[in-house]
C-alpha cells in the first residue's frame, strides 16, 4: 500500500510540474469558456498574443431567419476549434485591394474574432471592437490589413465581426415590417453589429477584457456604423468610447439614412423586378446565390440596400437623435484622410480649372455659387485641382464626418478629438502615389499591418506614423484621451480650443481648423433640413 501511495504521490507531483511549464500554461490560456461553449485558439509565434477566430455570436441567419434580427447562437458541447476565420458574408461587390483569408462567402457568416494579450494584467484589458467598411455591400473581418495582433501587443483586446451586407443585411419590405413586433425592417446588418457588442459584454471578461471599457471603431461604412451605434438604443451601455475613420451617418449628399417607407418602396420594386414575387415565403426560399445574383444587377447608387430609420434600431433619424442629445455620451475621436476624393478627380479626362470650377459651382449651388467659390477659392490651375480634390472628398465622406463631430461637440457631453490623415501613399498597384492619402489609406497604419499592403514600398516615415497612430488609438481606448507621455500633444476639438485638428503626417502636429468656412457653407446646403439623396458610389481608389 505504501508503494502504491508513493507512486500516486510521484505521479501527482510530476503532473503538477508538467502543468506549470510555459507550454502547458499557454495551452490552458488558449481554452476559453464562453456562454455558448468552450473554444480553443492559437498563440502567436512570439508568444505575446492569443487569437480566437470564427466564434459564432448569433445563429445562422438562413431560412426562416433570413431578414430577422440576429438570434442567439446555439450552444455546443466539447471544445470548439477557433483557429480559422468564419466565412465572410454574401456580397455583390469587391474592391481590388480587398484580400480575404476565409473560406469564401456564405449566408451563414455571423462570427467574430478576438486577439488578446497572452500576458496577464493586474486589471482587465480595454477592448477595441472593429467594424469593417465596404459600403454596406462588401467586406469582411479576415483581411490581413485588419488583423488585431499588433494592437493587442499594446495592451488591448481587439474584436472584429462579420455582419450581413447588401440584400441580406439591408433589405426592407412592407411584409417584413408587418411581421416585426416593432414594425421595423431593413437594418439587420446594424443589428448584427449590436449583437456582437452584446456578445462582448457577456463574454470578454473570460478573455481578460473589461466589458465596461469597450471602444468601437471603424472605417468608411464601419465609421458610419459607429456613428449609428452611438445613436441606437439597442447599443446603449455596450461601449464607452468611439473612433470614426472617414464617415458619419448624419447628413451629406447620399449618406443620409433612408426613411422606412422609401426603403420599403425600393425593396418592393427590386423584388417585383427581379422575381415577380415579393412574398416573404417565396423570397426566403430563393437560394442565397440566386438572391445575390439578382441583387448584383441593382446599382449601389440606387440606395436599395442602405440603412434606414426603421423605428427599432433607430427610433428617429440620426441627426434628430444627436440634436436631442439622446446619443451615447462617450468620448469620440474621428476624422478623415486628406485625399478622400482625389482619385475621382484625377481619373477625369479633363483636369479642373478656375473656369470649370465656377461652372460647376453655378450648376450645383445656383445663387450660392459665390459662397462656394469663396470657401473653395482658386486663382490658377494648380489651386483649382487641389480645391476640386478637397470638395470631392468633402462631398463623398468628409462633410458627413464633420457633421458627426460637430453634433457630438454640441450635445455629447464628452471629449471630442479630430484628426486629418495627411501622409501620402507610397504607392502600390491599386493606389498610385499621385492619389495621396486616399480613402482607406489609414487602415494599415491603425492596425500596424503596413507589410500586408501588396506591392507597396513602405518608407521609414510610414512605420513611424503607424506606431504613433497605434499608440494614439490604444491610449484613447484605455483613457478616453489619445495623448500620452512623449507624444505630440493632441488637444480636444471644441470652440474653446479654437477647433484643433491633429494632422497625422511625417511631422504630426495639431493646429486650428483651416477650412471651417467650407463646412459651414456645406452645412447651409447639405444640413439636416436638406432632402435626402441616394448613396454615392465610392470614388476610385
Amino acid at each position: 500500500m505504501r508503494i502504491i501511495s508513493r507512486i500516486k504521490f510521484l505521479a501527482a507531483a510530476a503532473c503538477a510540474v508538467l502543468l506549470s511549464t510555459p507550454a502547458a500554461r499557454a495551452s490552458d490560456a488558449l481554452t476559453v469558456v464562453t456562454d455558448r461553449g468552450s473554444i480553443q485558439g492559437i498563440l502567436s509565434n512570439d508568444g505575446q498574443v492569443r487569437t480566437f477566430l470564427g466564434i459564432p455570436y448569433a445563429a445562422p441567419p438562413v431560412g426562416p431567419l433570413r431578414w430577422k434580427p440576429p438570434q442567439p447562437a446555439a450552444k455546443w458541447s466539447g471544445v470548439r476549434s477557433a483557429t480559422s476565420f468564419g466565412p465572410r458574408c454574401m456580397q455583390t461587390h469587391l474592391y481590388p485591394d480587398m484580400v480575404f483569408r476565409d473560406s469564401g462567402p456564405s449566408e451563414d457568416c455571423l462570427t467574430l474574432n478576438v486577439w488578446a494579450p497572452a500576458a496577464k494584467n493586474a486589471a482587465p484589458f480595454p477592448v477595441m471592437v472593429w467594424i469593417h467598411g465596404g459600403g454596406f455591400v462588401t467586406g469582411g473581418s479576415s483581411e490581413p490589413r485588419q488583423d488585431g495582433k499588433h494592437l493587442a501587443r499594446k495592451g488591448v483586446i481587439v474584436v472584429s465581426m462579420n455582419y450581413r451586407l447588401g440584400v441580406f443585411g439591408f433589405f426592407a419590405l412592407p411584409g417584413l415590417a408587418a411581421e416585426s413586433p416593432k414594425h421595423a425592417a431593413g437594418n439587420y446588418g446594424l443589428m448584427d453589429q449590436a449583437a456582437a457588442l452584446d456578445w462582448v459584454r457577456r463574454n470578454i471578461a473570460a478573455f481578460g477584457g473589461d466589458p465596461a471599457k469597450v471602444t468601437i471603431f471603424g472605417e468608411s461604412a464601419g465609421s458610419i456604423s459607429v456613428s449609428a451605434q452611438m445613436a441606437s438604443p439597442l447599443s446603449k451601455g455596450l461601449f464607452a468610447g468611439a473612433i470614426g475613420e472617414s464617415g458619419g451617418a448624419l447628413t451629406g449628399p447620399g449618406l443620409t439614412f433612408l426613411s422606412l417607407p422609401v426603403s420599403e418602396k425600393r425593396g418592393q420594386e427590386f423584388a417585383e423586378s427581379a422575381f415577380k414575387d415579393s412574398s416573404l415565403d417565396f423570397l426566403r426560399s430563393v437560394s442565397a446565390a440566386d438572391l445575390l445574383k439578382a441583387a448584383s444587377t441593382a446599382a449601389h447608387s440606387d440606395g436599395i440596400f442602405w440603412p434606414n430609420v426603421d423605428g427599432e434600431f433607430l427610433p428617429e433619424s440620426v441627426p434628430a437623435i444627436y440634436a436631442a442629445g439622446s446619443q451615447a455620451h462617450v468620448p469620440l475621436l474621428a476624422g478623415w484622410n486628406k485625399d478622400e476624393g482625389s482619385g475621382e478627380v484625377l481619373d477625369q479626362p479633363e483636369k479642373p480649372t478656375p473656369a470649370s470650377l465656377r461652372a460647376m459651382a453655378t450648376t450645383r449651388f445656383g445663387a450660392k455659387a459665390p459662397d462656394f467659390l469663396k470657401a473653395y477659392s482658386a486663382s490658377n490651375d494648380v489651386e483649382a485641382l487641389r480645391v476640386s480634390e478637397d470638395f470631392a472628398g468633402d462631398a463623398f465622406i468628409a462633410y458627413s464626418t464633420w457633421q458627426w463631430l460637430e453634433a457630438q461637440v454640441k450635445t455629447g457631453s464628452a471629449p471630442v478629438y479630430r484628426y486629418r490623415f495627411d501622409l501620402g501613399s507610397p504607392g502600390d498597384p491599386f493606389h498610385p502615389a499621385a492619389i495621396g492619402a486616399f480613402h482607406s489609406d489609414d487602415i494599415e497604419y491603425v492596425f500596424g499591418t503596413l507589410d500586408s499592403r501588396q506591392g507597396a514600398k513602405m518608407r521609414p516615415e510610414d512605420y513611424k506614423l503607424s506606431e504613433l497612430v497605434q499608440t494614439y488609438w490604444t491610449n484613447f481606448a484605455k483613457t478616453g484621451d489619445p495623448s500620452g507621455t512623449g507624444l505630440p500633444a493632441w488637444p480636444g476639438y471644441n470652440p474653446a480650443a479654437n477647433w484643433q485638428v491633429m494632422h497625422l503626417s511625417a511631422n504630426p502636429k495639431s493646429r486650428p481648423d483651416q477650412h471651417r468656412d467650407r463646412y459651414l457653407f456645406l452645412q447651409q446646403v447639405w444640413g439636416p433640413d436638406a432632402p435626402p439623396e441616394s448613396p454615392p458610389v465610392e470614388p476610385t481608389k
